[in-house]
């Protein structure tokens, strides 16, 4: 069953999960096509599974992409990763940096993977 609303398929941010209305297939202009990403991120989105994206969730990767390069590559602890109880968790971050996903259902993956808790 599809919804439409204003000519756009209702769709969810493939990141944070926010109902958007994607208007890419429409001779409307899609919110997403306002912002100007660079072109790093364009490429790195082109690496990802993921489909549409919020503007919100399109500026927070274009910001992470910005800082991968200024980021240095020793992992810090709160920037690369957190610790929980024994285990080493990777941030978004350091999936960006690594420059591939690995597909092992990685908690904070930035390629659009579903992290499921088991």
């Amino acid at each position: 069953m599809s919804f439409e609303r204003l000519e756009g398929k209702i769709k969810t941010c493939g990141r944070c999960l926010k109902e958007i209305s994607c208007m890419a297939n429409t001779q409307q202009v899609c919110a997403c096509m306002q912002l100007s990403l660079r072109t790093e991120t364009l490429e790195f989105l082109k690496k990802t599974a993921y489909d549409c994206l919020c503007n919100t969730c399109l500026s927070e990767i274009n910001e992470l992409v910005a800082i991968k390069k200024e980021a240095s590559n020793k992992l810090k602890e709160n920037i690369h990763f957190y610790y929980e109880d024994s285990f080493l968790v990777f941030k978004e971050l350091y999936h960006i940096q690594r420059g591939y996903c690995c597909k092992s259902n990685c908690r904070h993956c930035a390629y659009g993977f579903k992290y499921a808790k088991s």
